[in-house]
């Protein structure tokens, strides 16, 4: 997604202060709600009983975990293309300013917005990335969240 094939480990860094893309819309069905209120315990009826939302949710629909819209980033900065094609690996170095502001109700769609911050050079040729990243939610003005993350560029 990301607009040139300049983007490498090399060149990473004239890109801070850029918006790096904006990733294709993903759906966070019911089912993959339901996946992880089982993978991580959290099954509160306002993620998983369909039928109690329909009557008692003020959001009339089931809605996704926050945690798990935040987890979406990780997915999404990938399919923008944050990551240098020629970088050895990533690693998620830490999240800072995260803000829930809007819920995602089940069956609709997501997309990240994604801006690189800085790029700070490291060590044994690592580079650290502040990247500041929306999460959109189709047809909503606000969006799900917005997080800044770091990522470590290994070479």
């Amino acid at each position: 997604m990301l607009m040139s094939n300049d983007y490498r480990m090399s060149t990473v860094t004239q890109y801070a202060g850029s918006e790096i893309g904006v990733s294709d819309w993903i759906e966070i069905s019911q089912n993959r709600i339901d996946l992880f209120a089982e993978c991580t315990g959290d099954h509160q009826w306002i993620h998983t009983d369909v039928e109690r939302c329909r009557a008692e949710s003020p959001y009339g629909a089931p809605i996704a975990h926050g945690f798990l819209s935040l987890s979406m980033l990780a997915k999404l900065l990938f399919d923008v293309g944050i990551v240098p094609q020629d970088a050895g690996r990533a690693i998620n170095a830490g999240l800072s300013d995260v803000r829930f502001r809007a819920p995602v109700r089940a069956n609709s769609r997501i997309r990240a917005r994604v801006k690189l911050d800085a790029a700070s050079p490291k060590s044994e040729g690592r580079i650290l990335l502040l990247v500041s990243a929306v999460l959109e939610i189709e047809n909503e003005k606000e969006p799900a969240l917005q997080a800044q993350i770091a990522v470590m560029l290994l070479p």
